[in-house]
């Protein structure tokens, strides 16, 4: 999300009917370029994701959206070999980062799997459809390395399953309360058990439950701005666990209300929380310290 370009003089209407008519496939936020701004985790989720691909043989990406954050990985993975292998200075050539042997990605809505299928296909990714509530369609110990950005819900059982033993499960989840005065401005407020969902140290303890060891574990809330309507309007169509059911017809007072305030006040103002997940699947045939 980009810098503020505001267009004061644009009418409700126009901006609701321009928000609800941007497509919403894969997880491309370039049209919120100068509506919306979000700031970054320090921990660099994509570039760091890189590094970790690297170093990997057989890779699974969870619920890959339209496959953006993957491409830009294996990308910038790629990128990094070339330079290592090509600099004179480099290493032998069997100590520069690779391309994993194998590397999948699971999405279960139909047209993310479309799109994610067109862009990851080059780079050799195979792209499965799968609901995101059902076991994974791979065998025991089949992945090295397992990431997901954003999952809708970690399935922490099926994430140790298909890990090899000493295998790394590496993630970047959405928090707690994550821009919820959006939220609450549409639904009104929360009970504290919604508020307290995704709680970093709930999902620790689920993730140990299953048998991984956390490693580490960072959080930080970030601050987000929603410079128009539109914005707001293509956000909710885009992340739609955020107002679950949200259409422009059934929200149009608060819509309405937002705008205004937006108009009178300037950017509204939420919060969004992440956290970076780094566990590994304990290997029993590795020696003791």
């Amino acid at each position: 999300m980009g810098p503020e370009h505001p267009e004061p003089h644009r009418t409700f209407e126009d901006l609701v009917a321009e928000g609800a008519s941007v497509p919403t496939e894969g997880w491309d936020f370039s049209w919120f370029e100068g509506r919306a701004t979000e700031a970054r985790p320090s921990w660099g989720y994509a570039t760091s994701l890189a590094g970790r691909l690297g170093r990997a043989s057989a890779v699974l990406d969870i619920q890959t959206g339209g496959g953006e954050v993957l491409d830009f990985a294996l990308a910038r993975t790629a990128l990094h070999t070339r330079a290592a292998l090509n600099a004179r200075a480099a290493p032998d050539a069997h100590t520069a980062p690779t391309q994993p042997r194998l590397t999948v990605a699971t999405e279960g809505w139909p047209p993310n799997v479309a799109k994610a299928t067109a862009l990851l296909r080059p780079r050799g990714v195979a792209v499965v459809a799968a609901p995101e509530d059902a076991p994974l369609p791979f065998a025991d110990g089949a992945f090295d390395l397992v990431v997901s950005r954003h999952p809708v819900r970690p399935h922490w059982d099926e994430i140790a399953r298909v890990l090899r033993p000493g295998g790394t499960y590496f993630a970047q989840h959405v928090g707690p309360a994550s821009v919820f005065e959006l939220v609450e401005h549409f639904l009104g407020p929360q009970p504290d058990d919604v508020r307290d969902g995704r709680r970093p140290d709930r999902e620790r303890a689920d993730a140990e439950a299953a048998g991984l060891d956390v490693v580490d574990l960072r959080a930080e809330r970030l601050r987000m701005e929603f410079h128009d309507i539109a914005a707001v309007v293509h956000f909710l169509r885009k992340v739609v666990w955020m107002v679950p059911g949200f259409t422009v017809d059934a929200y149009e007072p608060q819509l309405r209300a937002l705008h205004e305030r937006i108009r009178a006040e300037g950017p509204f103002v939420a919060h969004s929380t992440r956290h970076l997940f780094d566990a590994r699947k304990p290997n029993p045939a590795s020696p003791g310290p």
